[in-house]
């Protein structure tokens, strides 16, 4: 039986490293794209250095998916976020560069190739914090919401392509991305892998995680977007 290939894209370190750990645990064979170096050296991976915000990312992406001869799965874990400044309105465009139009991007060239072939799973990991804008990390926000909108939308247009597209949706997993004082029921990164795993196997369209923490960001949210309006 032929090995199960996959993308994971924003892989050196984080949920990205540890759901490619996993992959290579069981057995799939697996090309990572991310900014920095990896630490791992399975004989099962290949390693690509890349920005999701870089003009040659297309290529490199395309490259790497005709090296496998094609995917059963893509994982986009890449995700950046910074608190305001008002001196640094920089920071706040490239986090909507990269969670939303990165995996905007990573879609234009695994997508067609999975849809040729008629199968095919994609996996973004979004975030609860997609349910309201935040003073705190407008371009975070915004670029989870747009995240989980555009690939539940495109999971409905594939459908009939034999193509699934899943968004995960965490709440705090204790990662470098953990940058709030306060972080409720914080998963671990084995935790969120956990779920990312079972995604892939469930295929299911949303998966929300911590499910209690899901249930209050929907009622935070509401408040949250009535003030934003006054």
């Amino acid at each position: 039986m032929d090995k199960r290939r996959a993308i994971v894209v924003g892989n050196s370190d984080g949920i990205g490293l540890a759901v490619t750990r996993r992959l290579l645990d069981d057995g799939w064979t697996v090309a990572g794209l991310s900014r920095s170096s990896s630490p791992l050296t399975s004989s099962g991976y290949e390693h690509h250095r890349t920005d999701v915000t870089d003009a040659g990312y297309r290529e490199v992406l395309a490259g790497a998916l005709d090296t496998l001869g094609g995917v059963e799965a893509c994982v986009y874990a890449a995700g950046i976020g910074d608190f305001f400044a008002v001196d640094d309105l920089a920071a706040q465009t490239r986090a909507l560069e990269v969670n939303l139009v990165g995996a905007a991007r990573t879609m234009e060239v695994v997508v067609p190739s999975m849809a040729r072939a008629g199968a095919g799973h994609v996996v973004g990991l979004s975030s609860l914090a997609d349910v309201a804008p935040s003073a705190e990390a407008p371009g975070y926000a915004a670029g989870k919401a747009g995240l989980s909108s555009y690939l539940l939308g495109l999971g409905g247009a594939l459908r009939s392509h034999g193509v699934r597209v899943s968004v995960v949706r965490f709440g705090f997993v204790d990662t470098k991305m953990a940058m709030a004082r306060v972080k409720p029921m914080m998963l671990s990164v084995d935790q969120a892998a956990d779920v990312v795993l079972d995604c892939l196997r469930t295929r299911a369209a949303v998966v929300s995680r911590p499910r209690r923490m899901a249930a209050l960001a929907r009622t935070a949210g509401v408040l949250l977007n009535v003030r934003a309006r006054r």
